[in-house]
């Protein structure tokens, strides 16, 4: 069985910075793409960055380029977002997501992922 755990959401104020962590179990964890997509109260749910393990290849919106960075540790099933220079518009539920086939290509698009974890709340005050 796929898990995703998502940890590390928090408040915080503008400017500040937040990692947040999403391990993973139940997938060949080296071979698959992982995504963190995020949801504001009335809004949709968007893609911020992934991350496909077999080749390092990732990508980000635009609205985070510059001050997101996602890295993926192969040895702890787990992929970080760590996020810097936060606004108020950052704030949000964050999910992780993986598409667990073997050379996953990583993507921003909801519907490329088959499991998604329960969410992190990241709520930045102005």
């Amino acid at each position: 069985e796929v898990q995703l755990v998502e940890s590390g959401g928090d408040l915080v104020q503008a400017g500040g910075s937040l990692r947040l962590s999403c391990a993973a179990s139940g997938l060949t964890f080296d071979d698959c793409a992982i995504g963190w997509f995020r949801q504001a109260p009335g809004k949709k749910r968007e893609g911020v960055s992934c991350v496909s393990n077999s080749d390092g290849t990732t990508y980000y919106a635009d609205s985070v380029k510059g001050r997101f960075t996602i890295s993926s540790d192969v040895a702890k099933n787990t992929v970080y977002l760590q996020m810097n220079s936060l606004k108020p518009e950052d704030t949000g539920v964050y999910y992780c997501a993986a598409d667990p086939v073997p050379y996953a290509l990583a993507n921003l698009l909801a519907r490329g992922y088959d499991y998604w974890g329960q969410g992190t709340q990241v709520t930045v005050s102005s």
